[in-house]
Order: structure tokens, then sequence, then C-alpha cells
């Protein structure tokens, strides 16, 4: 794998700026102006004397999705100084860019080249011995759990209208239904094709074989709480209407064995180390040269 400074985890950001510009202030446009709103400028950016332009933060924002505009800046400032310190390093090392294409095929730019060259030659991951990788493995058995699937059908019985009246009338409906079938599998399938909304009618209401989440939380709480081969007596309403259920077959996961994920978990410690090590190595970087305007790190004691 390619490791690049955008996989570095240096969380340590802390800077302290005014309050955000108010959004929307000025009335009567509704918020109707541009669907993006200009970047925020919140500081001068300098990695030992390089700046950081407001417009290379700008366009870097848009790959760092965040809940508001201070926190998209602060992450897209910290990784163009992150790849300034490595880049320098690159070069007061003596490394030249040799571009190789990325996983996309896209050419390195020349910084690109630096830092990965420079990751390459300073972060030596440590390798997981296979004590290390079985403790991982015995320490976090959900990790390596196939999820429960659970083989289901259901009939759904739309409100003709959106008044209670019609939702009262499907629910009635519903219980009829879920009363004449019972348990009865082939009574539950002949139901389903004359009477169910939804189009797996026509497969005995069949919902396949679904994992935990993959349904409306209601029905899904009603499939679980259901015996190999019972028909809920409760039909169970979402807002396409009323569902009467049926758990054909629960099939629990199990826990994989060492051997089928020992690979994975060898990737998985290596990546971790590197992280850290990386992390670490980008922090005395910083520590040794000048940042101003974002922090980026600090080396643990």
């Amino acid at each position: 794998m390619t490791r690049t400074a955008d996989m570095i985890d240096v969380t340590n950001v802390s800077p302290s700026f005014g309050d955000m510009p108010g959004a929307c202030k000025s009335g009567g446009c509704g918020c109707s102006g541009p669907a993006i709103p200009p970047p925020p400028a919140f500081g001068d950016v300098l990695v030992t004397g390089v700046e950081i332009t407001p417009e290379a933060i700008a366009q870097e924002i848009q790959h760092h999705p965040a809940p508001d505009p201070q926190t998209a800046w602060v992450e897209a400032a910290r990784a163009l100084a992150v790849r300034e310190l490595l880049v320098q390093e690159a070069r007061r090392l003596g490394l030249h860019p040799a571009s190789h294409p990325d996983e996309t095929g896209r050419a390195e730019t020349d910084d690109e080249a630096l830092v990965r060259l420079v990751l390459e030659q300073e972060v030596a991951p440590e390798i997981a011995t296979e004590g290390e990788q079985r403790r991982y493995y015995e320490s976090n058995p959900q990790r390596f759990r196939t999820p429960d699937l659970f083989d289901a059908a259901h009939i759904l019985i739309e409100p003709e209208r959106q008044d209670d009246a019609a939702w009262d009338a499907a629910e009635a409906f519903a219980r009829s239904i879920a009363a004449a079938v019972g348990d009865d599998q082939t009574a539950f399938a002949e139901a389903t094709r004359t009477h169910s909304a939804c189009a797996p009618a026509q497969q005995d209401g069949s919902l396949g074989q679904i994992r935990r989440g993959e349904l409306v939380p209601a029905v899904q709480q009603a499939i679980e709480a259901l015996k190999n081969g019972e028909t809920a007596a409760e039909p169970v309403r979402s807002r396409f209407g009323w569902h009467v259920v049926r758990l054909n077959r629960h099939l629990p996961g199990r826990t994989l064995p060492f051997d089928a994920v020992r690979d994975r978990i060898g990737d998985m410690l290596e990546a971790r180390s590197w992280s850290m090590l990386a992390t670490r190595y980008v922090a005395a970087l910083a520590a040794r040269g000048t940042v101003e305007g974002i922090v980026v790190g600090a080396v643990e004691d």
C-alpha cells in the first residue's frame, strides 16, 4: 500500500480564531445566494516561512467535509501544513521526486512524490508477530464474527388513504391475515401473493437474508423477536403501511477462525503502527521548524 500524508492522524489541532461569520444575516433573500458559499479565511498559515495560501486552503477544503466552515478550514490547513513539512524535509534529505501513478492511474505531482519518498524512507512500521496477532484476535472476538442473518418475509397492507380511518382499517385487515395464516408457511405465501402491496409478493413475501439495520427499526425488531418458523400475531406499522412479518430462519453469526483473519490482523496492526509513527515523525518535524497559524501536533512524552 502506498502511504501518503493524508493517512497521517495528526489530531492535536487547537487553533484560536475569532467568531465565525454569521450566515443569512441580511434579510429578505431567503438564503437564495450561491449554492456553495465562499470558503472562510481565519488567519495566515506559514511553515518555516512558506505561506500556505488562502487559495490553496480553499481548494483543499473540498476534501475535508465537516459540520461547519471553521472545522473544514482547520482540517484543510492542517493537511497542507503537514504536506509542506514533509516536502521540506524531503528536500533537506536530498530526495528527488520520481513520479509513480496512484491507485487511479493518475501521475503524482513532484510534491506528492517527495511526500511518499520521505515517508517510505523515514517511517518504518513495526511488523506484528504471530503472538501479537493472536492476542489481538482473542481480545476482539466481535471484530471477527460474521453477522447474524434473518431469513424473513412479510405481507404489506397499505392504507387506502392517509387518514386515521384508513390506517385503522388496514390494521384490522393485517390482524385478520395474521390470525388466519398463523405459522403455516404455505398459507402465509398464499396470503402474500393475494394481498401484499410489496414487490416481493410474488416471491412469497421474501425479504431475503437480512442483517441487523437493513429494515426500518420496528419491522426489524419484530422479526428478531420471533422464533424460527413463527409469524407475528401483531402487525407492525411503518410509514409504508402495516406489516405481517414471519421469520423463516435465524442464522446466527459465527466467529471466524484465527487462520482465516490472520493476514487481515497483520495488515491492520502494521497500518496502526505506521500511522502512530508517522504522526510522531510529523510532530517532531513541526517541533524543529516553525509552524504558524495552525497547531500540527505535539511529540508525546
